[in-house]
């Protein structure tokens, strides 16, 4: 049964919209160093305060006025800024293989193991019929929608393919009336990804899709509700490095899944931040793209950021030591 709404609040809403000069005025009065005003003013134009206001909470006394500590500075809230950028877009990397590998897992082995391209038609393979049909709804908007938009051009240079292969078998095929099962999961989200095969019949289909990542049944639905939350996350440009996600990753407790060797259990404080999810990633990421440099690359990110950094993410200041990733700095 879903949970009610909350209720809505009370007050009402009188803040005023201030300028830009207004804006850097008020970080100024609340303490924050701001050698150059109409630098900061600019990155407010492009950034948005709003957006950037998160990543001082950080160099902040406390509630209720938000001053600044003594030595705080604009370049110091930047910093951070620029480092959880290029933080999603590293999340991103590794988020991008693996929703690749699932989409496979799922289509190859569904396909294959019933001889029917068009299995998802079918609704003896899925536990909520009324999903079932919001699904075949779903497949079936986005086709009609693609018919009744402009047409892709058909003709293009001998290297470069425009016409989508969604297009292509609308307009070759009459019949099935809905694309093959290799065409239908690219036009799913992460999260319509996830819906499907958490609603597929049977748990077997389910185990064959996640052996095919390395993974358990349980650990894979955990981690691919973690992905769907971090992966909006990213793409929405939000803020990543010291958030609460609020959905995370089991922790697999089968030694065959690769896991941190150092210490399985995770302190609590590092389970409600981002390092888990990290580790799911290049867990995976050892089965489906091995020779990835990705480990790598985040450790050339983070290894240089002050513990503040590391905190927010709930990493340990050893953490490259552990044996899980030191296989891979090499």
């Amino acid at each position: 049964m879903p949970r009610p709404p909350r209720p809505r609040g009370t007050l009402t809403y009188d803040k005023p919209a201030l300028s830009l000069d207004d804006l850097v005025s008020r970080l100024v009065e609340r303490g924050l160093d701001v050698p150059d005003r109409e630098r900061a003013a600019r990155y407010l134009r492009h950034i948005g305060y709003f957006r950037l206001s998160p990543y001082t909470i950080p160099f902040q006394q406390g509630q209720p006025d938000h001053t600044f500590r003594t030595g705080a500075a604009f370049d110091d809230v930047l910093d951070i800024y620029v480092f959880d950028r290029a933080l999603r877009l590293l999340v991103m990397d590794a988020l991008e293989r693996v929703e690749v590998a699932v989409r496979a897992a799922l289509t190859d082995h569904m396909s294959t193991v019933y001889e029917d391209p068009h299995w998802y038609v079918a609704p003896a393979h899925f536990q909520d019929r009324g999903k079932h049909t919001h699904l075949l709804k779903l497949i079936r908007d986005t086709s009609e929608a693609r018919l009744a938009g402009a047409p892709e051009p058909a003709s293009q240079p001998s290297n470069v393919v425009y016409r989508s292969a969604l297009e292509h078998y609308l307009l070759t095929y009459g019949e099935p009336e809905l694309p093959p099962s290799w065409l239908m999961v690219e036009t799913l989200t992460l999260g319509q990804l996830n819906n499907v095969i958490n609603n597929l019949a049977l748990r077997a289909d389910r185990t064959t899709i996640a052996r095919r990542l390395g993974l358990s049944e349980p650990v894979l639905m955990s981690w691919l509700r973690t992905y769907v939350r971090v992966r909006n996350i990213c793409a929405h440009h939000g803020r990543l490095w010291n958030v609460g996600i609020g959905v995370y990753p089991a922790i697999p407790a089968s030694p065959a899944i690769a896991w941190l060797e150092g210490d399985t259990a995770l302190p609590s404080p590092s389970q409600k931040r981002l390092y888990p999810v990290l580790v799911s990633l290049q867990s995976v990421l050892d089965v489906v793209s091995p020779r990835s440099t990705w480990a790598r690359r985040l450790h050339q990110l983070i290894s240089t950021r002050p513990p503040m950094n590391l905190a927010g993410m709930g990493i340990p200041q050893d953490w490259s030591q552990d044996a899980f990733w030191a296989r891979h700095m090499s």
